[in-house]
């Protein structure tokens, strides 16, 4: 099997730290220039739609709430994990390309609501469709079946880490 710049780190750390146990970094280093190269990839599909990958995670929100894709922008800033400054610059700057509209909620007339407008919905649409073709491509180097190991190794990770108690995370 090829060797990759990550071997080369844990390598240079066993050769530096006899006792340092660096084995770790083989995994969470690939995961995150993984994300990072994935990631820098479906940043320059989504500006075909003249979106970055904030906005599209905002667009891909409402288009999964489902019909109306209409939500507060409370719980848009709570599933994106954002401020309520960060959600306003974003829906600011959607909502000035016609993407989203915002609208009294008819239920409280203090509130607001968030809907994706026929426009966004198409870019939403064709640019996860776009997004996920980058991402099929590069887990055609996987067998199905072990993307589908993949997949559930990873879950698996994940959940560890989000039940882990905070205090043993630092």
């Amino acid at each position: 099997m090829a060797t990759d710049d990550v071997d080369l780190i844990v390598e240079q750390w066993r050769r530096e730290r006899a006792g340092m146990r660096p084995e770790p970094m083989a995994v969470f280093g690939r995961i995150y220039r993984l994300a990072r190269l994935v990631g820098d990839r479906q940043e320059k599909v989504y500006a075909g739609w003249g979106i970055g990958r904030g906005d599209f995670d905002v667009l891909a929100a409402l288009r999964r709430s489902g019909a109306p894709y209409t939500l507060a922008p409370k719980a848009l800033a709570a599933s994106l994990m954002l401020t309520s400054g960060g959600m306003t610059g974003r829906l600011d700057r959607l909502e000035r390309a016609g993407l989203v509209r915002r609208s009294p909620d008819p239920a409280d007339r203090r509130a607001l609501r968030v809907t994706l407008t026929d426009a966004g919905r198409r870019v939403i649409e064709e640019s996860a469709e776009a997004g996920l073709e980058v991402q099929r491509r590069i887990l055609d180097a996987l067998p199905p079946a072990d993307q589908d190991r993949l997949a559930d190794l990873l879950r698996t990770l994940l959940a560890a880490v989000e039940t882990e108690p905070p205090d043993r995370a630092g």
